[in-house]
């Protein structure tokens, strides 16, 4: 099989993101990609009315899944939840898709769906710009407390202005409810909270609980690992 990885929201480079878990799934003979988000800035400026947007982001991560007939495991995290639900429908490479502390959309439901209303305290809005962004200051301690100095160091390199357009882009697929799922709930997560996380879970095939916070692929990226290959 091979593993195409979604990133959240508010980065850049997915393929740090995932490279302490993509490096153990290589070692068992698994290929992965982390395909890049248009409205992360990825591929040119994000923010505005014609900048990218979840439309741009669906394309890219189809346009992967797309390019190879081999059984794929789709990984989703975060607001990688939004764009795979539309994105991995209809493929038929894509065997199962893996849930991380992520967004389950209805169909003609967008991330702004899943908010109470307000902006989270961790989240810097420009609305000028039409970008949004994740406070530096706020990173580590909200996302990454359980990950390694060195990786709560770095991630601060790779976060990303994002177009604010993708918080109210409704999806216009589901996969989740054609293909089978499973749900890790990440039980230290500051910044989804778990009762939110069980609540979304609901929609998937399964669900598993790991004790990390918002990003075990790296700070337990053998856990990540073993559950893929058990899939």
């Amino acid at each position: 099989m091979r593993v195409v990885f979604v990133h959240g929201a508010c980065v850049r480079d997915g393929s740090w993101w995932w490279h302490r878990t993509a490096e153990l799934l290589r070692e068992r003979g698994v290929p992965s990609v982390a395909p890049a988000l248009p409205s992360c800035g990825e591929t040119g400026p994000p923010g505005g009315a014609d900048g990218p947007g979840l439309p741009e982001d669906v394309a890219a991560v189809r346009r992967v899944l797309r390019a190879d007939d081999e059984p794929t495991v789709v990984v989703a995290h975060s607001y990688g939840g939004i764009v795979t639900a539309e994105a991995a429908a209809g493929i038929d490479s894509v065997r199962h898709l893996l849930l991380v502390s992520s967004y389950l959309p209805e169909v003609g439901q967008s991330l702004s769906d899943f908010g109470d209303g307000s902006p989270a305290p961790f989240l810097d809005i420009d609305p000028g710009a039409g970008t949004f962004g994740v406070r530096p200051e706020l990173l580590a301690d909200t996302f990454l407390q359980d990950c390694d100095p060195e990786i709560r160091t770095q991630a601060a390199d790779h976060l990303a202005r994002q177009s604010v357009q993708v918080t109210g882009q409704p999806v216009g697929a589901a996969a989740w409810q054609h293909l089978p799922s499973t749900y890790v709930v990440c039980t230290q997560d500051r910044g989804t909270p778990p009762r939110l996380q069980h609540e979304f879970a609901r929609r998937a095939s399964n669900v598993v609980e790991l004790e990390t916070g918002h990003h075990p692929f790296l700070s337990r990226p053998a856990a990540v690992r073993d559950l893929l290959l058990s899939l």
